[in-house]
């Protein structure tokens, strides 16, 4: 059964770090694309980061740069995004997300909070 399955949110101070997960599966996780996106209520899902299947190229939101990493373990069918330096306006649920041509999946999306 294909799954993308995120974990790692949670609340966290301005400031600070986390590590988001996501665990595929029921799909050949190397060949694809994969991203990570945020939402918040009333406003359109965006690109966090990305990084591409095969060198591992990667590319990331201008409010993120310098802040946040994307990286992916193929033998563990996972990518990944460290989040440091978190802002308010960080705060988001965020989903994984796997493009292959014309196939796309999402995962549930895991809640970041930043707030003092």
């Amino acid at each position: 059964q294909l799954q993308l399955v995120e974990s790692g949110g949670g609340l966290v101070q301005p400031g600070g770090s986390l590590r988001l997960s996501c665990a595929a599966a029921g799909f050949t996780f190397s060949i694809y694309d994969m991203a990570w996106y945020r939402q918040v209520p009333g406003k359109e899902r965006e690109l966090v980061a990305r990084i591409t299947r095969s060198r591992g190229s990667t590319n990331y939101a201008d409010s993120v740069k310098g802040r946040f990493t994307i990286s992916r373990d193929n033998a563990k069918n996972t990518v990944y995004l460290q989040m440091n330096s978190l802002k308010p306006d960080d705060t988001a649920v965020y989903f994984c997300y796997a493009e292959l041509r014309t196939k796309s999946y999402w995962g549930q999306g895991t809640q970041v909070t930043v707030s003092s």
